[in-house]
């Protein structure tokens, strides 16, 4: 008997994993950052976790019901927005403040495009922006210090983490004429400081957002989604090698190349961004040139508002402004047909 000669379209690569799988991963990834959390600024950081959780998963049901679509709040799409918004946050914000964000997160950067697989932006970010630009005062003022770290420089407040003190006196220190003596002087020994924190950056005994100060344990997640191979190198490794030469070109207060890399490296939601949220698989491209013009895009402008803007963290606005290219970068970066010219 002949067998039958079955024709199917593509793709016919097949594979057992799963959204839900997928997400779960992902979660097992970021729970070290978060147990460090925990341990620098305290049992509040799970609260403000689980509401921000809570409000993320009850947003989407509710959206689910009322737009008549199927139930796939166990997806845990909903759970890794509600915890990347949280991580995003500072440990002494509100408990509403990461409700009201989630609530955003999902219902303003998800469900009004359609749900999962259809928002154009990263949802946690697009919360978090929101946040930002509605509560400034809660979201850029750390007064928290995390277990067995100092706070360092003009302000021990409104400077509670070092991108803020590194704005500050590097402000100074380029415009030296309009400051006192005294001002440079305590800038200059300010600069000096945080250019030897790069251990304490590295371990996160740092002031900072909830889950972006330690580095060490973002990196552990990120080699374990890279090992599952749930996220590649190409926008991560861009995203860094881009911030690291810019900042050692520009970033330096005694003209070009004196800049410090592995500071800025180290500092803010770098790494969280660049191997949690620039990765997002919906909003980034698909090809392999368009993905590495993402991750170049990001750091070109998280350097230039860290450098030149008046807000000292760049990464959220960065993923979120090159999210919009994605559609263009996939369009004219597509790969050529085997066997066309």
């Amino acid at each position: 008997m002949e067998q039958p000669f079955l024709i199917s379209p593509a793709p016919h690569i097949k594979d057992t994993d799963s959204i839900r799988k997928i997400m779960f991963w992902v979660i097992i990834s970021l729970l070290p950052a978060g147990l460090g959390a925990v341990y620098f600024f305290g049992i509040r950081v799970i609260w403000i976790t689980v509401a921000s959780i809570i409000s993320a998963v009850i947003t989407e049901l509710i959206c689910q019901v009322s737009m008549k679509r199927s139930i796939r709040i166990t997806d845990g799409s909903a759970i890794i927005t509600g915890i990347l918004l949280a991580y995003n946050l500072p440990p002494e914000v509100p408990l509403w403040l990461p409700i009201i964000g989630s609530f955003v997160a999902i219902l303003i950067g998800k469900m009004v495009f359609g749900g999962i697989g259809y928002n154009p932006m990263n949802p946690a970010l697009i919360g978090r922006a929101f946040l930002t630009a509605s509560w400034p005062a809660h979201m850029t003022v750390f007064q928290t210090l995390p277990r067995n770290g100092t706070l360092s420089g003009i302000d021990s407040i409104s400077s509670a983490t070092p991108l803020n003190l590194f704005s500050e006196t590097r402000e100074i220190l380029l415009h030296t004429s309009n400051y006192t003596t005294e001002q440079v002087t305590e800038a200059t020994q300010a600069i000096s400081e945080l250019y030897s924190t790069h251990s304490d950056l590295f371990i996160g005994r740092i002031g900072g957002c909830i889950g972006e100060t330690s580095v060490v344990l973002l990196l552990m997640g990120a080699v374990f989604l890279m090992y599952k191979r749930i996220i590649g190198w190409k926008i991560p490794f861009t995203y860094l090698g881009t911030v690291a030469i810019l900042t050692y070109i520009f970033g330096g207060t005694e003209g070009l190349l004196t800049g410090d890399p592995i500071f800025h490296l180290f500092s803010g939601g770098l790494i969280l961004g660049a191997f949690f949220m620039a990765t997002d698989m919906v909003t980034t491209p698909v090809t392999f040139k368009g993905r590495l013009f993402f991750g170049t895009g990001c750091g070109i402008i998280t350097v230039i508002i860290r450098l030149w803007g008046g807000y000292p963290e760049g990464v959220s606005y960065s993923i979120l402004l090159m999210n919009l290219t994605t559609p263009l970068l996939d369009k004219y970066t597509k790969p050529k047909i085997f066997g066309g010219k």
